[in-house]
């Protein structure tokens, strides 16, 4: 049950109640670029990544490719669907060599009738949830791309919790630039034009897939 403690959701429930999770979860292994479920799909239940790296996208009607989120080891998705029954709004692709965690929406109903710690911690994440939907709303619709690059940036920071010797926010980058272009609604060649002013300006220095942000509160200013 260990790996289950990894998974903030469940890490503050009691041994009795995750030995329970525990025989409800499925197991699924999956390679870099398999899809785990496509958009349109019935919806089976919660998923978690117990390791890998997985990202969750929305393809609009002229193709293009809109990444909603990044997820780590620990982290849940498709919790939406609990409840409800209905296809995945969006599909989600492992970035990197996966293990998958699943539990079927008709246990995972039975788990929380049984518990009611496990029902106010999923209402938690369903706020916060929606809380991010409600943020990336805003940015797609209020902001500039420089701005919406500098939230990006701070936000990572905030995620990864990386510094340099100096003290200064480290963060590691997308491996595709084109993902990364894609989290944020725009183009590659936008965002890589929007991070090269950044770097004149002095905001940020990069070398390859890492940036350190040299001047947070100008890029806080700058995103707000």
């Amino acid at each position: 049950m260990e790996y289950l403690k990894q998974v903030p959701l469940f890490s503050d429930l009691p041994p009795e109640v995750l030995q329970r999770i525990n025989t409800v979860v499925l197991e699924r292994t999956y390679k870099k670029g398999e899809s785990i479920f496509m958009e349109g799909e019935p919806g089976q239940g919660l998923h978690f990544v117990r390791t890998g790296r997985v990202k969750i996208v929305k393809t609009a009607e002229d193709g293009r490719e809109h990444i909603i989120k990044f997820l780590k080891a620990g982290e849940i998705f498709a919790e939406v669907l609990l409840f409800n029954h209905l296809p995945y709004p969006a599909a989600s692709v492992a970035v990197e060599d996966s293990r998958i965690g699943l539990i079927r929406n008709e246990d995972l109903e039975l788990l929380i009738l049984e518990n009611n710690a496990l029902a106010l911690l999923l209402i938690r994440s369903l706020s916060q949830r929606l809380l991010y939907a409600q943020q990336k709303i805003k940015e797609l619709a209020l902001q500039d791309v420089p701005a919406r690059t500098a939230e990006l940036l701070l936000r990572l920071s905030r995620e990864q919790g990386k510094c340099d010797a100096a003290g200064k926010p480290l963060l590691d980058l997308p491996e595709s630039r084109q993902e990364l272009a894609g989290l944020m609604g725009t183009s590659r060649e936008t965002l890589s034009r929007t991070l090269s002013d950044f770097k004149k300006r002095k905001l940020i220095s990069m070398e390859g897939n890492q940036i350190v942000l040299l001047q947070e509160e100008q890029l806080f200013d700058l995103s707000s």
